[in-house]
């Protein structure tokens, strides 16, 4: 372990003493590969994103999603497959009789907006595009309806009157992934399910890992018969972590993990704070404050609502959970206010990044897609210490400081820093450049008080 160092440091005009402290990064020392942080526009906030900004608040709104100069960087964006009896909320509206007549698949080139907001997505180099159902179609259901929970047709101890629809149900989302990549959208990552722990009025659908077990291996090979083996399987998005756990022991027991390539979980009633046991990747794939009004405030009290507060969420995810992506729920609403379970707010005049906004800027920023996280030693007094080395190279340690302003000095092992840049967000500044000291391969510089400190640090060409 890296020894702490303490000396004093008069604080400009203040009069103040600093604690330095010394942390190593072990650039070797390889964790979990990292592949992004990003936001939803379902359930029609795409289509309100795009037609009720005009083009100038529209890029702004999009700049401050993806943009890694004026915004917050962010790689995933997360689809919902619809399920409803209209044609713009699902590619199947009707029955076609039975799990094996033919279906009269039929596709708005719309859904909601999300195909113009993925293609946005994409003028920003975004490359990961997750499409989620939250149910299948309700006649494939035992309860016949899309809402209110009800299991697939087909899975163990599920029986219909209609037949089994757990093939109809596969053919369904493969037919999904099929209409966007005729229009040049690629689907990377696909679920069947969401939140399958919670029955609700909107869709929704039930299922443990007995159910999911029974449908995956149809799933994953009705993608290879379609050529989409591209396509990576995901499962179950839950309402919480500790529920995700017991699901996912299941599923490894059932032998899922030759077919699934993530484990995704929602924090709704449980953050992500320890290691699920899988060899496959973990996502937070959906989080937000359903409850709090809105706020772009960076920290005041710790509410719910509040940039600090996220940042914690996040950092914990990365750091105690080994995630590999962290998605909010929605990027940005319009004419909204009830809660603060997206990271934009606009009134259709003016556009508001919030403090969440920032806290997930200072990973998505500077922490790219492939990145690897990366083993620390030493430790930082009420700090935690997060460090990666992206694909070009480039290392990136991120503090987050939830006590007094504090001195940091960074050495290196199995890297030799060229040049280093510093980034704050705290209270009175957001993703500010600061400055950073390079000297001898040691990097210092100053994390403030209850806020965060991110620094980035390149090789010579």
């Amino acid at each position: 372990m890296a020894s702490l160092v303490t000396f004093a440091i008069l604080a400009a005009g203040l009069g103040q003493t600093y604690a330095q402290s010394t942390v190593t990064v072990n650039v070797a020392s390889t964790l979990q590969q990292i592949d992004g942080f990003g936001v939803s526009q379902a359930f029609g906030r795409a289509a309100e994103f795009r037609d009720l900004l005009s083009g100038d608040l529209q890029k702004q709104g999009l700049d401050y999603l993806f943009n890694t100069t004026t915004g917050a960087g962010l790689t995933i964006i997360r689809n919902r497959i619809g399920s409803g009896t209209t044609n713009d909320d699902s590619i199947l509206p009707k029955s076609p009789g039975g799990p094996t007549a033919a279906a009269n698949y039929s596709f708005n080139d719309d859904d909601r907006g999300q195909v113009w907001f993925s293609q946005q997505a994409m003028k920003y180099g975004i490359k990961t595009i997750y499409a989620d159902a939250w149910s299948a179609p309700g006649f494939m259901k035992t309860n016949n309806n899309e809402n209110n929970g009800g299991y697939l047709c087909g899975t163990p101890g599920h029986t219909c009157s209609s037949g089994d629809w757990r093939q109809a149900y596969a053919d369904f989302l493969v037919q999904y992934v099929k209409f966007y990549s005729e229009r040049g959208i690629p689907i990377t990552q696909l679920g069947f399910l969401n939140e399958p722990d919670y029955v609700t009025s909107y869709s929704s659908m039930q299922s443990g890992a007995n159910e999911a077990s029974s449908f995956i291996p149809i799933l994953y090979d009705t993608l290879d018969k379609n050529g989409l083996n591209n396509v990576s399987l995901t499962c179950c998005d839950a309402m919480g972590w500790n529920s995700q756990k017991t699901i996912t022991q299941g599923l490894v027991s059932s032998g899922m993990e030759k077919y699934l390539k993530y484990i995704t979980s929602h924090m709704y009633t449980g953050d992500p704070n320890s290691i699920i046991s899988t060899k496959l990747k973990t996502w937070q794939t959906e989080a937000a404050d359903l409850q709090s009004r809105w706020c772009a405030t960076w920290y005041s009290n710790g509410g719910q609502c509040e940039g600090f507060t996220w940042a914690n969420k996040i950092h914990n995810g990365l750091a105690n959970a080994n995630l590999s992506a962290y998605i909010y729920w929605q990027g940005l609403e319009v004419n909204q206010g009830q809660a603060s379970s997206y990271l934009v707010a606009s009134d259709a005049k003016t556009i508001t990044p919030s403090g969440r906004l920032w806290a997930f800027a200072m990973w998505s920023k500077f922490v790219r897609p492939g990145a690897y996280r990366v083993s620390t030693s030493g430790s930082v007094s009420n700090t935690g210490i997060t460090a990666f080395k992206n694909t070009d190279g480039s290392v990136v340690v991120v503090f987050l400081n939830s006590g007094s302003q504090q001195n940091v000095k960074v050495s290196f092992k199995d890297f030799v820093p060229a040049t280093a840049e510093a980034f704050v967000t705290d209270n009175t500044r957001s993703v500010a450049s600061v400055e950073a000291t390079l000297s001898d391969s040691t990097v210092s510089a100053s994390v403030p008080s209850r806020g965060m400190l991110t620094i980035k640090l390149t090789t010579a060409p």
